[in-house]
C-alpha cells in the first residue's frame, strides 16, 4: 500500500509480556465538555487530568477566540474563566477545529443560539466529515448556515438572535448531535429536548448537572428510547472537574495485554460510565481475564482501575445495539477478534463509515493484509480468528485515523511478522505518548527508517 514519504513508517514487532501499571490520557469527550461548560459558567473552573491532545487543544483555542479565558497551569491542569451563558463574543478569525468532530459539532451547538457569526474549518479529514446531522436540528432552532455540499466544513454559522426551543428526535444514535442540541438549549428560553432511540454516552447530561443546569431524563412518551430535556437560560456556576482516563484510549493497552502471552497490565483511573463500557462487555463474552478494582466516583463519573491478563479469547456475536456504547473501540475489538479462536461477528457498523476515515473499510483491509480472514457483509464485520498469532508482515494505511493506527500497532505485538503503519502522527490527536507508554510496558514499537 502506498504511504507518504514525508513521515517514516512505524513498526510493531512481536513482543514479550507486557507488565506494569499505567495511566492513559484523560477522557476526550469529557475534556471537550469541561472546557465548553467552563466557558459558559460564571467563575473559574479548575480542571485536572485534561487530555492535552490536538483535538482538545483546538477546542481550547476556539473558546479563547470566543471570549473565554482558557489557561494551561501545568501537566493536565487547566483553568477556565467563564463568560456565562449567552456571553460568547464574535471571533475575529477562523475557528480551526483540526481533526475534532466532537469539538466542531458541539461548538456549532453553542454558537447556534448566540447572535454572532463564526467561520469554522478543520483539517483534511474533518472537512470530509458530514455536519448535516447537527446543521439540520440547529437550523430548526433558528441558526443559519452556509456550507459546502453535504454541509461539510469550512462553513459559516450565524446564530439565532431569538432561538426557538425544539423537541428533536435523533435519526441515528449520536451523542454529538444530542449534545449540540442541548448546548444550543442553554441560551434558548424554555425547554429544549432530544429523544434518542437508544442510549448514547451521557457525559453532557452529567456535566450540565455538575455545573448547575436542570436536566431531566425520562422514557419518551412513545415508549421508544429516552427524552432528555434541558431548561434554558440557567446560571451555570464554575465547578472543579477531574477528568477520568479515557476508556477509548485504555482499550489499546487493554487489548494488547489480552493478546500478548504472559501479560499483566493495570490501567489506573479509567472512566467506566455504563454508556461507554461496551468493549468490556464484548471482551468478557470472549473470555477475557479483566477485573475492575477500586471503583469510585469522580466529578459525577464512575471510575475504576482495570486489570487485564492474557489468556485465550474465543469469538463472539456482538449485537448492533451495543455500538453506541463502544463506537470508537471497534478497530481494537477487531484486533482482539483476529487473535481469538473462532468467528466474531460485529453487527450494525454503518456509523463507522463516517468516522475519521471509513473505519469499516480500513479495518477490513488492514486485517486482510495481515493474513486474517475477514469480510464486510452489509454493515456487519466478520472476523475469523487466527487462534493466537496472525501472520502480520503488512504495511497498513492508517488513513489519517488515530484509532486505526493504534489498533494495528497493537496487532503487530502479537503477529508472527512485523506490522507497519504508514503514519503515526495522527495518534497525537487523542493519545499523546502512546508509543512511549506501550514500550514502557515492554512493547516493541519504533519508527522504521
Amino acid at each position: 500500500m502506498a504511504h507518504s514519504s514525508s513521515s517514516p513508517s512505524t513498526v510493531a514487532v512481536r513482543s514479550g509480556p507486557l507488565v506494569g501499571s499505567i495511566r492513559v490520557p484523560g477522557d476526550k469527550s469529557i475534556s471537550h465538555r469541561a472546557l465548553m461548560l467552563g466557558a459558559l459558567a460564571i467563575g473559574r473552573t479548575d480542571i485536572s487530568g485534561l487530555l492535552e491532545g490536538e483535538d482538545v487543544l483546538a477546542t481550547a483555542a476556539a473558546l479563547n477566540a470566543l471570549g473565554a479565558s482558557v489557561m494551561r497551569l501545568g501537566d493536565g491542569r487547566w483553568a477556565v474563566d467563564g463568560i456565562g451563558v449567552g456571553g460568547l463574543a464574535e471571533p475575529e478569525d477562523l475557528l480551526d477545529l483540526g481533526n475534532s468532530g466532537t469539538g466542531a459539532r458541539l461548538l456549532l451547538g453553542m454558537l447556534a443560539t448566540h447572535p454572532i457569526t463564526a467561520f469554522l474549518t478543520g483539517d483534511a479529514s474533518l472537512r470530509r466529515r458530514p455536519m448535516g446531522r447537527v446543521v439540520e436540528p440547529l437550523s430548526r432552532i433558528g441558526a443559519r448556515f452556509v456550507a459546502r455540499e453535504g454541509s461539510r466544513l469550512p462553513l459559516v454559522v450565524s446564530g439565532a438572535a431569538q432561538p426557538v426551543p425544539i423537541s428533536y428526535r435523533l435519526p441515528v444514535p449520536s451523542a454529538q448531535v444530542k449534545s449540540a442540541v442541548m448546548l444550543a438549549g442553554l441560551n434558548t428560553p424554555g425547554v429544549m429536548s432530544v429523544i434518542e432511540p437508544q442510549p448514547t454516552r451521557d457525559h453532557t447530561e452529567r456535566m450540565l448537572r455538575h455545573f448547575g443546569a436542570r436536566v431531566t431524563v425520562e422514557i419518551a412518551e412513545e415508549g421508544q428510547g429516552r427524552r432528555i430535556a434541558v431548561e434554558g437560560l440557567p446560571e451555570l456556576t464554575a465547578a472543579p472537574v477531574v477528568v477520568p482516563g479515557d476508556p477509548s484510549s485504555a482499550a489499546f493497552p487493554l487489548v494488547a495485554a489480552l493478546i500478548v502471552a504472559g501479560s499483566d497490565v493495570t490501567i489506573e483511573g479509567v472512566g467506566i460510565n455504563p454508556l461507554r463500557t461496551g468493549l468490556l462487555e464484548c471482551l468478557h463474552e470472549m473470555g477475557a481475564d479483566i477485573s475492575l478494582l477500586n471503583e469510585r466516583d469522580e466529578g459525577g463519573e464512575p471510575v475504576a482501575d482495570i486489570r487485564a491478563r492474557s489468556g485465550t479469547l474465543t469469538g463472539a456475536d456482538i449485537p448492533a445495539d451495543r455500538s453506541p456504547r463502544m463506537i470508537d473501540e471497534y478497530p481494537v475489538l477487531a484486533v482482539a477478534a483476529a487473535c481469538a479462536r473462532g468467528r466474531t461477528v460485529m453487527r450494525g457498523l454503518a456509523e463507522l463509515r463516517v468516522k475519521e476515515s471509513d473505519r469499516l473499510a480500513a479495518i477490513a483491509a488492514g486485517l486482510a493484509s495481515c493474513g486474517v480472514r475477514v469480510a464486510v457483509e452489509g454493515d456487519d464485520l466478520v472476523v475469523d480468528g487466527a487462534d493466537n498469532h496472525p501472520a502480520g508482515d503488512a504495511l497498513i494505511e492508517a488513513r489519517l485515523d488515530h484509532r486505526i493506527a493504534m489498533a494495528f500497532l497493537v496487532l503487530g505485538l502479537a503477529t508472527n511478522r512485523p506490522v507497519r503503519i504508514d503514519d503515526a502522527a495522527p495518534i497525537a490527536s487523542s493519545f499523546p505518548g502512546f508509543i512511549e507508554l506501550m514500550n514502557g510496558l515492554g512493547a516493541a514499537i519504533a519508527e522504521d527508517g
